[in-house]
C-alpha cells in the first residue's frame, strides 16, 4: 500500500512486426470531390468518406498485448482474412473450430483480450500506442517527479524515459504525458470540509505547455477527498475538451463516512466510474474529439467495487492502473490480483524512482520486466 508522506499533500501511493498498427483514413482526399453534374456549369459535392478504425489491426494488437503467441496472430489473420472486420469476441464457431486450442485460447477461453467490448471510434490512442507519464504536482516536491526539479531538467528526464520504452517494444509508440494532480487530496478540512484543493488554471496551463513541449498529452488526475467526481470534473471541463487532455481518478482518497485521506484506503463504486465515462462521451460529442482516456488508479479489490460493471464505450477508453510501490514480487502480484485476473479494458503500471528502491527491494522494474506482466501495460507512470 502506499503511504502518506504528508498530512497536507498526498503523495501517490517481438512479436509480429510487420503488422502496422496504424488507423487507416479511408479517402485519401483532403477535400471534397466536385463531380460534373448533368447540367452544363453545374457540380456535385461529395462528401469524404469518414476515416475508419483499421479493426483488424486493433485485434492483433490486443493479442499481442494478450502475450499471445505469433501463430495465434497469423491463425486470426488467416481465419478472417475475408472479413478484416470480424472481432475478437464475435468470431464464428466455425472459425474457432479450424484454430489449434492454443489459439482459441485467445479468442474465446481467457481474460485477455478482454471480451464483448465495443470499438472505439477513430483516432483511439490506445492500444496501438503506449503512454508513458510522469506524475505529481508542481507546488510539492513529495508528490512526484513533477514538482522535483524543473522543466529544464524534468522534460529531458520525461524523453529519456519515452526513449527507453520505444526501444524495449518498437512496435508499439510511446506518447509522453504529464500526469498533473489537478484535485489534491488534504490532511486539514479547508473552508468547506472536503480535505481537498483545487489547482488553480495557472498550473493547469503550466501542464498543458510542457505536454507541448514533448508533443504529448496531458492527463489531469482527481483526489476527491470528502467531495465527489460529479462535483469536481465538471469544473474542469475546459481542460477535457481540449483534444490533448485525458483525464485520470484515484478512488484511495475518495472518503467515505467523514473519513480523513490518509486513514484509510477510500474506494470509488463502478457507478462512480460509469458515470464518469458519460460524462466523457459527452465531451467527446459535443466538441467532436477523438476518444477520450480515463485512468483508474488501483492497488487492492475494495478500491473499485463492483469493478466487473464498468463499461467502457467507443468514445471512453478505461485504463485500470495498478499504483502500488514495492518489490517487483510485491507489484507483479498486486499486478496479477486486481488487474490480470479482473479485467476491464486497458492496464497500466505505476513506477517509484524513490520508494520502488526501499528495502527489501534493491530495484525498480525495467521496461522489459513490465512487458512480461499478461497483459502488457499500455499505461506507464512514473512518480
Amino acid at each position: 500500500m502506499k503511504e502518506m508522506l504528508t498530512p497536507m499533500l498526498r503523495i501517490g501511493g517481438v512479436g509480429l512486426c510487420a503488422v502496422v498498427l496504424i488507423y487507416i483514413v479511408a479517402s485519401a482526399n483532403l477535400f471534397p470531390m466536385v463531380v460534373k453534374g448533368d447540367t452544363p456549369g453545374t457540380a456535385t459535392t461529395t462528401p469524404p468518406t469518414a476515416p475508419q478504425l483499421d479493426k483488424q489491426a486493433y485485434n492483433i494488437k490486443l493479442l499481442q498485448l494478450a502475450n499471445a503467441p505469433t501463430s495465434t496472430w497469423n491463425a486470426y489473420l488467416e481465419a478472417t482474412s475475408s472479413n478484416a472486420a470480424i472481432s475478437l469476441p464475435t468470431i464464428s464457431q466455425s472459425i474457432l473450430a479450424s484454430l489449434a486450442t492454443s489459439t482459441r485460447k485467445y479468442i474465446n477461453n481467457a481474460l485477455w483480450p478482454v471480451q464483448n467490448l465495443p470499438y472505439p471510434n477513430y483516432g483511439a490512442l490506445l492500444p496501438s500506442h503506449r503512454i508513458v507519464a510522469y506524475y505529481g504536482n508542481f507546488y510539492s516536491t513529495a508528490m512526484g517527479v513533477l514538482g522535483q526539479n524543473p522543466p529544464s531538467v524534468m522534460i529531458p528526464q520525461l524523453k529519456a524515459a519515452a526513449a527507453q520504452w520505444a526501444a524495449a517494444d518498437p512496435s508499439t509508440p510511446v506518447i509522453p504525458a504529464i500526469d498533473y494532480i489537478a484535485v489534491t487530496a488534504q490532511g486539514s478540512a479547508g473552508s468547506d470540509g472536503k480535505y481537498r484543493a483545487r489547482m488553480p488554471a495557472s498550473q493547469l496551463d503550466e501542464a498543458v505547455s510542457l505536454a507541448n513541449q514533448v508533443n504529448g498529452i496531458v492527463i489531469l488526475d482527481i483526489q476527491v477527498g470528502l467531495s465527489n467526481l460529479q462535483t469536481e470534473i465538471p469544473l474542469l471541463q475546459k481542460y477535457l475538451a481540449m483534444p490533448n487532455v485525458e483525464l485520470a481518478v484515484d478512488p484511495e482518497f475518495a472518503m467515505h463516512n467523514g473519513a480523513k485521506p490518509g486513514t484509510v484506503v477510500g474506494s470509488f463504486d463502478a457507478t462512480d466510474i460509469n458515470w464518469t465515462i458519460n460524462y466523457l462521451n459527452g465531451i467527446v460529442k459535443a466538441n467532436n474529439l477523438p476518444p477520450k482516456i480515463l485512468i483508474v488508479h488501483r492497488f487492492t479489490q475494495a478500491m473499485v467495487t463492483h469493478a466487473a460493471n464498468i463499461a467502457p464505450d467507443a468514445n471512453v477508453q478505461v485504463v485500470m492502473d495498478m499504483d502500488g510501490w514495492g518489490s517487483a514480487t510485491r507489484k507483479i502480484g498486486t499486478y496479477q490480483a486486481y488487474e490480470e485476473n479482473a479485467p476491464v479494458q486497458f492496464t497500466g503500471f505505476k513506477l517509484f524512482y524513490k520508494n520502488d528502491l526501499k528495502a527489501p527491494s534493491t530495484a525498480m522494474m525495467t521496461p522489459s520486466q513490465v512487458l512480461k506482466l499478461t497483459p502488457q501495460p499500455v499505461f506507464i507512470q512514473y512518480q
